[in-house]
């Protein structure tokens, strides 16, 4: 691990919000980030004292903090059935104001939701004139995704498999579907990554494939890090308010409102069935609907092989990161033979929630490598727009 980077995930742990003493003990905790491989296999330390849930005072919701309907970043919410993968996808869907205008997809980090995008989306329509649709979507055992059977699996052949399905679903005609972009967010651009060329061999045309702040070897880095990040997460919250207020002032998510839009799809009720309770949730209204420590199992299929996967690609290929010292050598190696686009988009209001933080210039980043990289279909031939070399 680069000291640059040491000092960067030392410096992060160190800013943790620490939680009071005096909390039962409990077998399960539940906690909410991506965390760019922030990932660990082992059990960690134990966990921080938790307050007892007879002397903590509920904490009334601030209105600041009101959560935001996604009815005004996406036109469409949908709930799509996939039978053979025994999931209802929810999906947020704004369509390409023509019939032959491309789409693009997102796929969201674990812990997340399609809200995650809902900034973004309306950003890049409103940037791209809506002649690009925006489909983003709730993975499964996330969000408002539901499951007939057991969806515990979060292993990244599944995640794949998954996502297949549902682009297969909604573009069941090869020939009529269009162009496709696919944009994934830390876990999800590993899922976009490995997706891409099943699509491809499917005959769907990928016109690229954008990878948002993830990259395989500080990934792998970073992994002893990760419980202690995991253990400043609170089990719960008394108001979807507190949880929004909660990811706004540890600086999880710069962009209060796309806080607004976003987290309210990553909470539940406590007695909600989407995930199991446990005796931490006592005396707490809402509970995470992914909590991370219950994907541990998988977190080793998510990134190996990632940078190599994403270079090897047969599409174009953008990597956008929170800070530039996060390349591996096989990405400064493949940045330095020009096999991909670089953004950085470093700054003290950008951090590993690229979208959400900064749905402004990362929409002008996408627009443009979009317009780089579209494609006309004709008849089932693939054209270079005017002006491609």
């Amino acid at each position: 691990m680069s000291s640059l980077y040491r000092s960067a995930i030392s410096a992060r742990i160190a800013k943790l919000p620490q939680l009071p003493p005096s909390y039962e003990d409990d077998d399960e905790k539940s906690e909410i980030t991506d965390g760019i491989g922030e990932l660990s296999t082992g059990m960690g330390p134990p966990p921080l004292p938790r307050p007892s849930t007879s002397t903590r005072k509920p904490k009334p919701p601030n209105p600041e903090f009101k959560p935001l309907s996604p009815a005004s970043y996406f036109s469409q919410a949908l709930q799509i059935s996939l039978p053979t993968r025994a999931l209802d996808v929810r999906v947020y869907y704004t369509p390409p104001k023509y019939d032959n205008g491309g789409v693009i997809v997102f796929h969201h980090g674990a812990g997340y939701a399609g809200t995650s995008f809902a900034c973004l989306a309306k950003e890049i329509s409103e940037v791209m004139r809506d002649n690009v649709g925006v489909l983003a979507f709730d993975a499964r055992r996330h969000g408002k995704t539901t499951s007939s059977q057991s969806d515990e699996d979060l292993s990244i052949n599944v995640l794949v498999d998954d996502f297949c399905a549902l682009i297969q679903t909604i573009y069941p005609d090869v020939t009529a579907a269009p162009n496709l972009m696919l944009v994934g967010h830390s876990m999800g651009g590993s899922v976009c990554v490995r997706a891409c060329p099943i699509l491809q061999q499917c005959k769907y045309n990928i016109a690229g494939v954008a990878v948002l702040d993830v990259v395989e070897g500080t990934a792998v880095e970073a992994l002893p890090h990760m419980h202690a990040i995991l253990n400043s997460r609170p089990e719960g919250f008394d108001s979807v308010e507190e949880a929004i207020e909660w990811h706004v002032n540890t600086g999880l998510i710069h962009n209060p409102t796309s806080a607004r839009v976003s987290i309210p799809s990553i909470v539940v009720p406590t007695d909600s069935p989407l995930t199991p309770s446990t005796r931490a949730h006592i005396g707490f209204k809402y509970k995470w609907r992914t909590p991370l420590r219950s994907t541990a199992p998988y977190w080793d299929s998510w990134f190996p092989s990632l940078s190599s996967l994403f270079l090897g690609l047969r599409s174009a290929r953008l990597l956008v990161l929170a800070g530039a010292e996060r390349l591996d050598t096989t990405l400064m190696v493949g940045q330095m033979q020009g096999k991909f686009w670089l953004e950085v988009m470093a700054g003290s209001g950008v951090g590993h929630l690229v979208h959400e933080d900064d749905p402004t210039k990362l929409a002008e980043i996408l627009a443009d490598f979009w317009r780089r990289n579209e494609r006309i279909v004709v008849r089932g031939n693939v054209i270079k727009a005017v002006g491609e070399v």
